[in-house]
């Protein structure tokens, strides 16, 4: 007889039911079985933190749900990877930073990207146009077609945003 929690016991199950047509189903996806491997563990690390309900009618429908949401995360952090590689492949040799170093910028870079993926699409290309491209406000309001005042507040709730992800 098992002591085990019933939510483990229908984790267990469904990691044993499913977890070999997840791994194919990310195979086919990515197109190599060990990033696939560690997308799927991903899925289920996942499931276990997370709110399973009570009962799943279709359980590789809700697994595929949220295997398609670490996908989504995992290409992109493969396209900040590789922009940030040609970044660096730009810069003159002694400009380049140290690979211990190279590494704590791509987590930087990761975690301002989910960061500012939190915020409202609006208010992200807002903040967007004026940190990284550098548009006075006067100019971001013409540009998306939005008033002035719009703008300042698009760009208050972005840095409102920012500054609680620091406390």
């Amino acid at each position: 007889m098992s002591t085990a929690h019933p939510r483990s016991r229908e984790i267990e199950a469904l990691y044993s039911d499913h977890h070999g047509w997840l791994h194919a189903w990310l195979r086919r996806k990515l197109g190599n079985s060990f990033d696939a491997a560690d997308l799927a563990q991903d899925t289920f690390a996942r499931v276990l933190a997370g709110r399973m309900p009570a009962s799943l009618a279709e359980p590789r429908a809700y697994l595929t749900t949220v295997a398609k949401g670490i996908l989504v995360n995992w290409y992109r952090r493969q396209a900040l990877e590789r922009a940030y590689l040609e970044a660096l492949a730009a810069l003159p040799e002694p400009q380049a930073p140290p690979p211990e170093q190279r590494v704590l910028i791509l987590e930087t870079l990761y975690e301002i990207d989910a960061l500012l993926d939190r915020l409202p699409p609006q208010v992200r290309r807002t903040f967007l146009l004026s940190q990284i491209e550098g548009m006075k406000y006067d100019d971001i309001a013409r540009t998306t077609g939005v008033a002035l005042i719009t703008v300042k507040r698009h760009m208050k709730q972005a840095f409102s945003h920012c500054l609680a992800a620091i406390d």
